[in-house]
């Protein structure tokens, strides 16, 4: 792709009368990338430095393109930049922006560099800082759940499968079921992260340059572990694109997921949940309602962001190596799924924040003796009873017991119940007794805790390291030239 340079009398190579036609507009991605021109300005400053450096234009010659783009980036930072629709992206705007300021030596900020390896180094900044802003509101929802597991670590709750009591749990033990999910995507995120630092700048259209640029030293400069491997792969590669869609797509999941046991909770039927202010509104009509608003939002923008996987996904699967110029479509749907995501996290953290559980309301649904048909089973286990007949043998008794399911009746039913079944039949002594790994029981849930905590220090540590990257691109924009 040749870089276009815009005159006074139009864009050089292309007709005055082009510009503006259906044609134009329909090519035109500057609505769309202009969101990335803090990182398009810091790769250009990187890349001029490295011409300087390597002798290709002269030290005063970097020095003075440098500071003309910190001087562009200013000026889109206070909002004083004129952008111009007639220009067709980020970059051409920010060039045309730079060779008016300098004349002719602006003209040089495009030396040894195509648009297709410029926006393929532009997308992975901007990919680097995103993780990292992801990664912050993952964290913060991790926190505001854990500290309601802690509050609830032996509060009784019935454990469901088919939307179906099934055993008990507590509540604290299910809400960190969600805390694992968000570590998972947390980490997701970091190998992503590390898959996609990796610089392409150098690359070129597609098969790099005849001049003696080091691709290593911009690499170095914008903080990337590495360089790529092969010019043809890095001007058409988006893996790293579709990788964090996808994260992005399962935490959008993991999220609606949990939005969903929120609108549940909230029923009155159910009514483990008070409906607060910070959950919803209230209806336009009828008074007496609140409700779960957020959460029931967070289920829908799950399909916006899986959708956004879905568009780019099409894109890209039957593209031809190298450059197509069907890649311009692979930035609205990410900038749409982070956008979605974050608002997401934002919400649901400060929803979990102030949910308030009714206790009273937990233990009754988890002390259903029917709850307890396992601990039966396993009981009759225990006392040497092989388990499929131990299970038959507690199927038969539930199916045919019309009355109170108690100790006296489980005797009266088979003689190898004994005296002590009855404290089978108490809720937080069956949760005493799931003290396997990972489990409800006190102890169990204690370690659990332990490594949620650890877990966390974890992800803050890994947050740091993408924060030193993401820091990079500030850094050069703010400092005076070299």
């Amino acid at each position: 792709m040749a870089v276009i340079v815009q005159s006074k009398a139009g864009t050089a190579g292309v007709p005055p009368s082009y510009v503006n036609t259906p044609a134009w507009r329909f090519l035109a991605s500057l609505p769309v990338d202009r969101k990335l021109a803090r990182h398009d300005i810091a790769g250009s400053i990187a890349h001029v430095e490295m011409l300087g450096e390597t002798g290709i234009i002269t030290v005063e010659e970097a020095g003075a393109l440098a500071k003309g783009l910190r001087r562009i980036y200013r000026e889109i930072e206070s909002g004083s930049f004129s952008w111009r629709e007639d220009l067709e992206d980020v970059h051409t705007n920010i060039e045309v922006r730079l060779t008016e300021a300098l004349g002719p030596l602006g003209a040089k900020v495009h030396t040894a560099r195509s648009r297709n390896d410029q926006i393929a180094l532009d997308e992975r900044l901007f990919l680097r800082e995103s993780i990292a802003g992801v990664q912050q509101e993952i964290l913060r929802l991790q926190l505001a759940i854990l500290d309601l597991a802690e509050s609830h670590a032996e509060t009784p709750m019935a454990g469901y499968t088919h939307l179906q009591r099934a055993q008990p749990v507590t509540l604290g033990h299910h809400l960190l079921a969600h805390f694992w999910r968000l570590s998972r995507d947390h980490q997701r995120l970091s190998d992503t992260f590390g898959r996609a630092n990796v610089s392409p700048l150098g690359a070129g259209a597609l098969a790099g340059s005849t001049l003696p640029i080091d691709p290593s030293i911009t690499a170095h400069r914008l903080g990337f572990a590495g360089v790529f491997e092969n010019s043809i792969g890095a001007v058409s590669d988006r893996d790293y694109f579709a990788e964090f869609l996808f994260d992005l797509s399962l935490l959008a999941v993991h999220l609606s997921s949990f939005g969903e046991e929120i609108v549940h909770w909230a029923a009155a039927e159910v009514g483990f949940v008070r409906p607060g202010p910070e959950l919803g509104s209230g209806s336009s009509l009828m008074p007496q309602k609140r409700n779960p608003d957020v959460a029931e939002l967070a289920r829908g923008k799950a399909g916006r962001v899986i959708g956004d996987l879905v568009a780019l996904l099409a894109t890209l699967k039957s593209l031809p190596l190298a450059y197509n110029r069907d890649l311009q479509e692979d930035k609205a749907p990410v900038f749409d799924a982070v956008d979605h995501v974050l608002a997401s996290l934002d919400a649901l953290t400060s929803a979990v924040s102030a949910l308030e559980f009714d206790e009273t309301r937990l233990e009754a649904a988890a002390s259903d003796p029917r709850n307890f048909a396992t601990d039966l089973a396993e009981y009759l286990v225990s006392r040497g009873v092989p388990f499929r007949e131990a299970h038959e043998t507690v199927a038969r008794f539930l199916g045919g017991s019309a009355g109170a399911i108690t100790s006296s009746s489980l005797r009266n039913f088979d003689a190898r119940f004994g005296d002590d079944v009855a404290g089978i039949l108490d809720v937080r002594q069956s949760l005493i007794r799931r003290a396997t790994h990972g489990g409800p029981s006190p102890a169990a849930m204690k370690a659990q805790l332990a490594r949620a905590h650890d877990a966390i220090g974890l992800e803050r540590y890994s947050l740091s390291k993408h924060a030193e990257s993401v820091e990079v691109v500030d850094r050069i924009l703010r400092e005076e030239s070299r």
